[in-house]
């Protein structure tokens, strides 16, 4: 009896200690992110020699964001300069940007005020900070907008003397930071969620010699013996009603199976795999895609 007891005790351990190694080996897919547009629309500090591609608070919020991003550890964020040119240059086909999401954002408001306050034997002056932070996230593959909000954000100091004692409230120039970092904060999450919930896609470039090549690499979490499934485009149909135009759900026609990867940065990395499914049209391949789910 007693042998018998500590063996199923063996066994309801063993089993208690392979859920969580299970779970840890779920495939999670880096997104590719580019950050663009990221623009001043308030009037703050904009003087008559103001240059609007040199806008620091522009490069403030476009530097939280990015780091915010960054530190999630789901996404590669991709620098791309010219990436307004590029949006121009595509239009709808925005998959020729190169990333799986492209974000789109404003500081709709910020304001700074001093006030104070006089006592006989102390005084207190406190500086206030608040700014208004709009968010659009765009499917590259659909250039439609899957999420848009926007959030504000405070920050603020104070400083008190007592009997001439005490620190003096001089110009807080981190309060901007704070205060755009507080309302970018808010949406954050909610960029992430939406990105990371929906199937991660990538596409066929090339046939060869009957390995097929598809875009993205070990950057994105991409190694040797992955499988994904490949699916036909649905349908595009357009909403009279908005004139958006809405892609059908896709027909699941094969499965490739990742034999290596190559490529030096995420712009320019692919992954060599074998295929078995249906035939493809290599005439057509922009009528297929890969998604992970």
């Amino acid at each position: 009896m007693k042998r018998c007891f500590l063996w199923t005790l063996t066994l309801l351990v063993s089993v208690v200690l392979v859920v969580p190694t299970q779970a840890q080996e779920e495939k999670f897919i880096k997104r590719k992110v580019a950050i663009g547009r990221f623009t001043n629309e308030t009037q703050y500090a904009k003087g008559l020699f103001y240059d609007k591609e040199n806008d620091p608070m522009q490069k403030q919020a476009m530097d939280i964001l990015s780091s915010k991003l960054a530190a999630s550890g789901k996404f590669i964020l991709l620098e791309r300069d010219d990436l307004d040119v590029l949006m121009a240059e595509a239009g709808e086909n925005m998959q020729k940007i190169g990333a799986d999401y492209i974000i789109l954002g404003s500081i709709t408001e910020f304001g700074r005020k001093t006030e104070g306050q006089q006592k006989v034997f102390s005084s207190t002056k406190t500086q206030t900070v608040e700014a208004g932070v709009s968010i659009r996230l765009v499917e590259a593959s659909t250039g439609l907008i899957i999420y848009s909000d926007e959030a504000k954000g405070f920050a603020e100091t104070t400083t008190k003397q007592s009997l001439g004692l005490g620190g003096a409230a001089g110009f807080d120039a981190t309060l901007s930071d704070k205060a755009i970092s507080s309302a970018l904060g808010q949406l954050v999450e909610n960029i992430i969620d939406k990105c990371v919930d929906k199937p991660w896609r990538s596409y066929v470039l090339s046939i060869d010699d009957g390995t097929y090549i598809i875009s993205g690499g070990a950057s994105q979490g991409i190694a040797a013996s992955d499988s994904f499934v490949v699916y036909a485009k649905g349908k595009t149909v357009t909403n009279p009603q908005t004139g958006i135009k809405i892609e059908l759900p896709g027909k699941k026609i094969g499965t490739v199976t990742v034999l290596q990867t190559l490529g030096d940065t995420p712009e320019t990395e692919i992954s060599l795999c074998s295929y078995e499914g249906e035939p493809l049209d290599s005439n057509k391949l922009s009528n297929y895609y890969i998604s992970d789910k």
